[in-house]
């Protein structure tokens, strides 16, 4: 199986390190446990595709990518760009994830926000021939893309994967036509079966595509304080339980708190749930939230993964 880890506040306090150097410090360290990912969370303080690249340059096997950025209000051609620069960067080992964005985007870039389904559909539909070098033009109701110069870069192959943070049902079908997976949090094993993988697979069968990946992203932490750790998982997972799409895979998964839906425990729990997510249809895992009991824990969970990535 194909698993990695995910990484959003890997800082440990802003202004206290520096950001690049730690990412590509964790970025060897996963490598080195044997981990096929590591993905990077986008905040206001850094860029994922930035930081992404920066340690796809210095590990050299490792896959990277962001999970995910949001694609309001960033112009296609200017994510195209920083992607293919990535993928030349990394030596073709830059897998793209995006998504709509939470919380409140109007307000925080005093923009309207166009019907987010359209233009996630538009948004792709321009993007994909600009990743893989076509200076095509696209004028949608919602995007106008239309490239002044050629948008081909050296070394920036093969063509990007890209993979969306869709768990709703019109999200999935246009993910399922357009791109090449989905990356679901908070989505547990019933869900995946249940919704993400049929929808998904209808919808690329349809555009007549392949079976699209599924990134089933798991919160995850290997310890022996179960109690402390559930707790910590409660409190600070508490935010995704606002947001209307991850409310709704809580509420198909029949989680009140989305703290339950962590996988926490001994070596063999945490494996034994992975293992749920990949018979309910995930085709890769990647940990999430693997600090939320300290350091210690979070090397023994990385540990832990990397032997399941060997098999």
């Amino acid at each position: 199986m194909r698993v990695g880890v995910s990484l959003s506040t890997f800082a440990a306090a802003p202004g206290t390190i520096n950001v690049v150097d730690r990412a590509v410090e964790l970025g060897a360290q996963a490598e080195g446990f044997g981990l096929d990912a590591v993905w990077f969370g986008q905040m206001a303080s850094y860029d994922a595709v930035a930081v992404a690249s920066a340690v796809g340059r210095a590990v050299p096997r490792i896959m990277v990518g962001p999970s995910v950025v949001p694609v309001f209000p960033r112009h296609p051609q200017m994510l195209a760009s920083a992607a293919k620069t990535a993928q030349a960067a990394t030596g073709g080992r830059f897998h793209l994830g995006v998504g709509l964005g939470g919380g409140d985007m109007e307000a925080a870039y005093g923009l309207p926000y166009p019907p987010r389904i359209r233009y996630l559909r538009e948004y792709l539909t321009a993007l994909r021939p600009l990743l893989a070098g076509r200076a095509e033009v696209y004028e949608g109701e919602t995007v106008v893309s239309r490239p002044f110069a050629d948008t081909a870069v050296a070394g920036a192959e093969p063509e990007i994967p890209v993979i969306v943070a869709a768990m709703g049902p019109q999200a999935l079908k246009a993910t399922g036509a357009l791109a090449d997976g989905a990356l679901p949090f908070l989505a547990g094993p019933r869900t995946i079966a249940g919704h993400i993988v049929p929808a998904l697979t209808e919808a690329a069968a349809a555009a007549g595509r392949p079976a699209p990946r599924v990134v089933a992203a798991i919160a995850a932490v290997v310890t022996d304080d179960v109690a402390h750790a559930r707790a910590a998982a409660v409190e600070r997972m508490a935010f995704y339980e606002g947001v209307p799409s991850y409310r709704r895979v809580l509420d198909l998964e029949g989680a009140r708190r989305a703290g339950e839906i962590a996988v926490i425990g001994d070596e063999e729990t945490v494996a034994g749930e992975v293992r749920r997510y990949l018979d309910a249809g995930a085709t890769e895992v990647t940990l999430t939230q693997t600090d939320l009991n300290g350091e210690a824990d979070r090397v023994r969970t990385w540990r832990l993964a990397g032997e399941l990535a060997r098999g």
